[in-house]
């Protein structure tokens, strides 16, 4: 039963993943791309996170969270550069 879940969330997060990265490259503003980002570094997270379940190994959670920390610290300095057009005051 859990490969076959496991199965079924990795096609759609792959298909979320691929919907996604479609956005960040056909975005039609700059502000649509970075929330394309912030949702790729998400469906990224999810895919490991499940990675991680399947073969039964903490190494793919720590990734996941460095990946989140990273994310989060990229989406942030985007956004203050859309709307200020300077990272570091």
């Amino acid at each position: 039963m859990l490969n076959m879940a496991l199965t079924v969330a990795f096609s759609m997060v792959g298909m979320a993943f691929a919907l996604s990265f479609a956005r960040l490259l056909k975005g039609p503003d700059a502000t649509d791309r970075v929330l394309a980002l912030d949702t790729l570094y998400i469906n990224a997270i999810a895919l490991l996170v499940l990675l991680g379940i399947q073969l039964a190994s903490p190494l793919y959670f720590e990734a996941a969270l460095l990946i989140a920390l990273m994310g989060f610290v990229g989406t942030v300095a985007l956004a203050k550069y859309l709307l200020r057009g300077d990272i570091i005051e």
